[in-house]
């Protein structure tokens, strides 16, 4: 049997983020209350270690404040650790903050067009693949106008439209799938199911555990910012769930 080589690799993580306390804004604030401006560094991510194997489907959980977040921004370098490495391999694509990268004056259909390449598509490609984005998103008369205009329901079908069709090999996602209506919800869910089948690799934050056991072949849960349990599904979330009852 052949072994599956690891796509994500976290090497001994560790993230820390300053925290300000009566920080002085002002160059008089500065002056007059040059001892205010006081720091801390907070740890939100402490040595942790991963490898992350293609076609794996894994949900990062914990309670909130975990890292859960923070990982997954790490893995998609929109961050960097303080400490340590992660290496991706392959096309990711990444659904972390609603709308991010949407300019909201530009048509939904415009911002097909900007997000989709900022992933890697070529024009050609995004042309090929629009009417499949439009359709899927069931924004229907409202593509074509600005997204400030749009409600967070009608951002998501966007951005998961988008990041669901630029042919991926790894997907992060961080809770989207808990904005919009139940109907579209369960189409992206649907849609998962399916990329997960094709052998997609995906790793996902969620507070949902319904989810998790539905979809993911493996769970890491995340507490005050190091790894508590990793392995099968089931087996960590009845873990997490008896703790946290």
């Amino acid at each position: 049997m052949e072994k599956q080589e690891n796509v994500i690799e976290v090497d001994g993580v560790t993230k820390r983020f300053n925290i300000y306390y009566d920080k002085a804004n002002t160059i008089k604030e500065k002056l007059l209350f040059f001892k205010r401006n006081k720091k801390e560094k907070h740890t939100v991510l402490e040595n942790i270690n991963l490898n992350i194997k293609k076609g794996e489907v894994v949900a990062l959980i914990g309670t909130n404040g975990s890292g859960k977040s923070t990982l997954l921004k790490l893995m998609t370098k929109i961050i960097y650790p303080n400490e340590g490495k992660i290496i991706t391999k392959g096309k990711l694509t990444s659904l972390l903050e609603l709308g991010a990268g949407f300019h909201p004056d530009f048509s939904g259909r415009e911002n097909i067009y900007f997000n989709a390449s900022i992933f890697g598509l070529t024009r050609r490609e995004i042309d090929e693949r629009i009417n499949q984005i439009i359709e899927f998103s069931e924004l229907g008369e409202f593509i074509d106008n600005p997204v400030r205009t749009y409600s967070s329901g009608m951002y998501m079908r966007l951005a998961f439209s988008v990041a669901i069709n630029v042919n991926a090999e790894i997907l992060l996602i961080d809770e989207i799938l808990s904005v919009g209506d139940q109907h579209f919800q369960d189409k992206c869910f649907e849609k998962m199911k399916s990329l997960k089948e094709e052998g997609k690799t995906m790793v996902f934050v969620t507070h949902s555990m319904y989810s998790v056991k539905q979809l993911c072949t493996r769970a890491i849960w995340l507490y005050n910012g190091h790894i508590k349990m990793d392995g099968n599904t089931e087996e960590v979330v009845e873990a997490y769930l008896k703790e946290t009852a």
